[in-house]
């Protein structure tokens, strides 16, 4: 880890606010922990709004409500009008459960700035299967046209990942039907539940390909009336993304017991990470051991330390690292030039060929007490 503290260090441009894990919704591709059931005693209204006034004073500007379902939070109007008083941009990143026009009037009313609603799949059954609700897509798509009828551009997600990739074209269609303004086509990374259930989730070489051919081709019908993004999987890059800019750089993620991260799902790590309670956000992005573990570059290893491309890509995902090999500091295994890329490859073999049938585990507090137990 690193020991020495970068004399000049940025202040975090965006914060995640994750304001609860409880979610109505159980896709097994969640990226929260899994050992979510045992993370108890949120963050309280007044905390939040204290966090986000020193995040606002550092110079954060943009500002994401997430889960879990943030529509689960009573407060989570009196916590965006207090967003638009500090001056952020605010984004509601929502399965849209829990949602009904009045919320939505009065979220908008409190000065909230952008709602991004995720769907599932583009059919009801496949939707509600990977939601785990029988209900989740007449209501997403009623939510969907809701947030257009109010005012706000229609920002749509869709995960992909084996079960749904086939079906690109339908999900396009449905997108457009909808009038989207923007859809993020975001292949599953493979962190959180997504990592447990990834034999199962992750597409084969060819599927992703048609599917790549097809989005193309949705991009040049549509044009500009519909903004797509296709987020090609990690495992299939044979180069490190930066992780989140680079860690403890632009990005500050605050879960709802408090833990600070320098993303989203480094609470995994055997690092001792600060809590809000415990620290002002200043001091735990500045100087906590944390925040510091492998900011710039000299905690490296080779092969990074050496690499010519290590200033463009940091060593890659630090939490791949650790998920993969056991260690955090290792570099990134999705890049061929690891000596773990292997692991990388056995992985993309299986899933070019036939997939061995087993059951999904599910998001929900069973399957998370099961496991925070073992």
């Amino acid at each position: 880890m690193n020991d020495t503290i970068p004399a000049e260090i940025k202040p975090p441009f965006w914060l995640l606010a994750e304001l609860t894990y409880r979610c109505p919704l159980q896709c097994p591709y969640c990226s929260n922990p899994i050992e979510f059931a045992s993370i108890k005693n949120e963050l309280t209204t007044d905390d939040w709004l204290r966090v986000m006034r020193e995040a606002r004073e550092m110079g954060a500007v943009q500002l994401g409500f997430s889960g879990g379902e943030p529509l689960v939070r009573e407060d989570l109007t009196e916590l965006v009008a207090e967003a638009r008083r500090l001056g952020f941009y605010s984004n509601l990143i929502t399965s849209g459960v829990g949602m009904n026009a009045d919320k939505i009037a009065a979220l908008k009313t409190a000065g909230l700035d952008h709602i991004q609603i995720s769907f599932q799949a583009s059919s009801a059954a496949l939707n509600n299967y990977f939601a785990g609700s029988d209900k989740a897509f007449s209501q997403k798509l009623a939510m969907a046209q809701e947030v257009k009828k109010q005012g706000y551009p229609m920002v749509l997600n869709f995960v992909l990942h084996r079960g749904n990739v086939d079906q690109v074209d339908q999900i396009l269609e449905l997108s457009a039907q909808l009038q989207a303004d923007y859809v993020e086509l975001a292949n599953t990374q493979y962190y959180g539940w997504a990592f447990h259930n990834r034999e199962q989730l992750l597409p084969s070489r060819e599927q992703l390909q048609k599917a790549e051919v097809l989005v193309n081709q949705y991009r040049e019908k549509l044009g500009d009336s519909m903004k797509i993004i296709f987020v090609v999987p990690d495992y299939y890059e044979t180069r490190p993304k930066r992780c989140m800019n680079g860690w403890g750089d632009i990005f500050l993620t605050v879960t709802p017991d408090g833990t600070a991260l320098p993303c989203h799902s480094a609470r995994q790590l055997p690092i001792e990470f600060p809590n809000v309670r415990d620290w002002s956000i200043a001091d735990l992005w500045r100087a906590s051991p944390g925040f510091n573990a492998f900011r710039g570059d000299t905690w490296m290893r080779e092969p990074c330390r050496s690499c010519p491309e290590k200033s463009r890509d940091l060593g890659g995902c630090r939490c791949q690292a650790f998920m993969l090999t056991g260690d955090a500091a290792n570099a990134d295994p999705v890049c061929d030039k690891s000596p773990q890329h292997h692991l990388i490859t056995e992985s993309l073999a299986k899933a070019q060929g036939e997939v061995a049938e087993q059951p999904l585990i599910f998001r929900n507090w069973q399957n998370s007490q099961r496991h925070s137990h073992t």
